[in-house]
């Protein structure tokens, strides 16, 4: 995968934590790419090939970070447990 270089200033007491330059671009590669999906600009599957993982390692990865895989506002909520329950969803 082609790549472009950026450059990062990070505290220097991040070494405390036993990071190193390698591992912190893996986790800021991590980040962007959680973000972008979490914004809805990447799908799930675009992501794990951006971090050069399989789709059910992503899914692994969103549940490990904490991360919804689906993010539903309140209404469309209701009618997904509306749907599910087999009752008519509230109009709105």
């Amino acid at each position: 995968m082609d790549s472009i270089t950026y450059q990062v200033d990070v505290p220097a007491s991040i070494q405390h934590f036993g990071l190193n330059q390698k591992e912190v671009q893996r986790r800021l590669n991590e980040w962007l790419v959680l973000s972008l999906f979490s914004e809805s600009k990447i799908s799930s599957g675009k992501a794990a090939r951006l971090l050069n993982i399989s789709r059910i390692d992503f899914l692994d990865l969103l549940r490990e970070r904490g991360v919804a895989y689906v993010n539903l506002d309140e209404s469309e909520l209701d009618d997904e447990i509306s749907t599910a329950l087999g009752i008519e969803p509230k109009q709105s």
